[in-house]
């Protein structure tokens, strides 16, 4: 069974940085395209970042230039790292199977941004 772990969200002041972290079991990671996605308030959930398999990089074009998202086979880990955030970036962050999600979701972790 598919299992995966958010971490790293929190409360930042806009500009900050934060990194986040996706812990994922039940499944052989090293073959699969991990993204990270989120849900705003009111709005339907999106994808923000993509990694391949091979480590090839896909951004939505609002994160581009600000984000970079990065994995570990080794820790079967995917990580989000978060720079110059704005207010719009507050959500709900989730990981899962890039570019096809597995259908289930994690509890994922809130990023907020706020002064």
């Amino acid at each position: 069974q598919v299992q995966l772990v958010e971490s790293g969200g929190g409360l930042v002041q806009p500009g900050g940085s934060l990194r986040l972290s996706c812990a994922a079991s039940g499944m052989m990671f090293r073959i699969y395209g991990m993204g990270w996605y989120r849900q705003a308030p009111g709005k339907e959930r999106e994808l923000v970042a993509g990694i391949t398999s091979g480590g090839s990089t896909n951004f939505a074009d609002s994160v581009k230039g600000r984000f970079t998202i990065s994995r570990d086979n080794a820790q079967k880990t995917v990580y989000l790292q978060m720079n110059s955030l704005k207010p719009e970036d507050t959500a709900v962050y989730y990981c899962n199977r890039f570019p096809k999600d597995f259908g289930s979701w994690g509890q994922g972790t809130q990023v907020t941004v706020s002064s």
